[in-house]
């Protein structure tokens, strides 16, 4: 097995497979944290979304979650949205979603074809919500297409 020697011989070395997988652990978070500098959403004057974060208000409203989790996703039976989305990584909403929280009134979704298909929509109309950059109400299509984020 190669092993990578450091200018001072006297230290002991890395072999070649243990650099392999901290290089590799590294990059991977690297693109993460790059992943997570981007919203899921673009939004314009609070009201106007993209084709995709649109999706999700359209599934939120054909799904009626506002009867447990309020119009404005503030909460009602259910939990606040807003708050909840500040904690809750993608994968963790998903599982929310889709699977349900046992012992509660949340139940699984994962049969639901209009949630299924539309959960990354979904996620970034709350995420939008959550992070004040979507206002509460009817949501509207960006015109513009290479409209900026505001």
């Amino acid at each position: 097995m190669p092993v990578f020697f450091v200018a001072d011989e006297t230290k002991k070395a890395l072999p070649m497979k243990s650099k392999i997988f901290l290089f590799a652990g590294l990059l991977l978070a690297s693109s993460m944290v790059q992943a997570d500098d981007k919203p899921p959403y673009t939004v314009v004057d609070g009201d106007k979304v993209d084709a995709n974060t649109f999706a999700g208000w359209k599934a939120w409203r054909a799904m009626a979650c506002e009867r447990c989790h309020g119009a404005k996703q503030e909460g009602l039976v259910g939990p606040s949205l807003i708050d909840s989305m500040k904690k809750l990584s993608k994968q963790e909403f998903k599982q929310i979603v889709l699977e349900g929280r046992p012992g509660t009134a949340m139940a699984p979704f994962n049969e639901a074809k209009t949630v299924v298909d539309n959960i990354d929509s979904l996620y970034a109309f709350l995420k939008g919500r959550s992070d004040g950059a979507i206002q509460p109400g009817r949501l509207q299509l960006i015109q513009d297409p290479g409209a900026e984020s505001k």
